[in-house]
């Protein structure tokens, strides 16, 4: 079975949602605990009630995982979208609304650390811990899983509508320094990312940009603002597939579904490298069902839990157990699973609080120019 067969043997992540009804800024899946009176569904055995807060990326998770979980735990799953890090950041930095589980990146669980924004994990609660690969057990930004759990990993690159654009267009520079593609370009709504990325198409390390890097990066930014048709919030690959832009960046697991939906489309990570992202599963201070969420986030780590998401949100998986139950025509994408000699000139991006609030803040300069 190739890749577009084992696909389109299942639903997309935008028909899946469709079907699901969800909204723009989320959906719960709610009722009574099948087979218990209203009483008895209030309280679980561990004493919270059967209810968890999950604060999560559009598209970004299994078809039926949220109900499985509930079949499996008698636990309602409320989730709600947030299209940025920064988005995320801004909404519990303000105190914690009520969120159990939340997915931050890899920078940004360094960052949520450091402002003393998340929990420490109780690994005894999370025993499927021992399906994640080992490069992903204890990492930079978060030594021996102290905060957080891998969820995915991932890859930003440039995916783009094949009959728009002139070759395969293998450099930043199409869309941070160039009018080859004027209103048919968007790019990431993200401060850090975009600041990261321009540093790489200068030649620079991803964590080695200077004040003077950043400056001469605004004035470009600002050069290029009026051939950019969209900063987009987390639906690239809708935008790319609409017809609304020819070139978008975004991850390569976003694109790898519209390529299944589009054969017109492609993704590359352009020649000058690209930056790596780990999306993680933490639970927030403050989170009014800690030991739900423990639960939640043990159930996401399982093999055929993991498989199922998976299958629906196309990121490479750190789970090792569900990876073995994908098919070759997944293990085997290199959209999915980029080629070690591009990966090589790949960097994760780590957390500086010297930089960030700078990024932040020239990024609103550029955004309000």
């Amino acid at each position: 079975m190739d890749f577009k067969t084992f696909l389109q043997a299942g639903n997309s992540r935008r028909a899946m949602l469709k079907g699901m009804g969800v909204a723009a800024v989320g959906f719960s899946l709610t009722g009574a605990l099948a087979g218990c009176g209203e009483k008895e569904a209030k309280k679980l055995a561990n004493g919270e009630e059967a209810k968890l807060n999950f604060y999560n990326w559009d598209t970004y998770i299994g078809e039926t995982t949220l109900e499985d979980y509930k079949d499996s735990s008698g636990v309602d799953v409320n989730m709600t979208l947030f299209a940025s890090n920064d988005e995320l950041f801004a909404k519990l930095r303000a105190g914690n609304q009520g969120y159990d589980v939340i997915v931050p990146s890899n920078d940004f669980v360094e960052r949520m650390a450091a402002a003393d924004m998340l929990m420490p994990l109780d690994q005894a609660q999370i025993p499927n811990f021992k399906n994640v690969a080992k490069d992903y057990q204890d990492v930079p930004y978060d030594p021996a899983r102290k905060y957080s759990m891998p969820y995915t990993w991932l890859a930003l690159g440039i995916g783009y509508r094949k009959s728009k654009v002139n070759g395969v267009p293998d450099s930043w520079k199409v869309l941070f320094d160039s009018d080859e593609y004027k209103g048919r370009i968007a790019v990431l709504s993200e401060a850090g990312d975009m600041f990261r990325l321009y540093g790489k198409y200068m030649g620079k390390s991803v964590n080695g940009l200077t004040d003077d890097d950043l400056k001469a990066i605004e004035a470009m930014m600002i050069k290029q603002k009026p051939n950019i048709k969209s900063f987009h919030e987390d639906n690239g690959q809708d935008l790319l597939l609409k017809g609304e832009v020819d070139l978008v960046l975004e991850y390569n697991g976003d694109i790898a579904q519209a390529m299944v939906e589009d054969s017109d489309i492609g993704f590359i990570i352009p020649k000058e490298g690209g930056q790596l992202n780990s999306d993680n599963l933490c639970i927030p201070k403050g989170a009014p069902h800690p030991k739900n969420a423990h639960a939640f986030i043990n159930y996401l780590l399982d093999a055929e839990a993991g498989k199922k998401i998976t299958e629906t949100i196309l990121y490479p998986t750190p789970n090792d157990a569900a990876k073995a139950l994908m098919p070759d025509a997944y293990k085997n994408n290199t959209v999915i699973f980029p080629p070690a000699d591009v990966l090589a000139k790949c960097e994760y991006a780590k957390f500086n609080p010297e930089l960030q609030p700078k990024y932040e803040e020239a990024f609103t300069r550029v955004r309000a120019a």
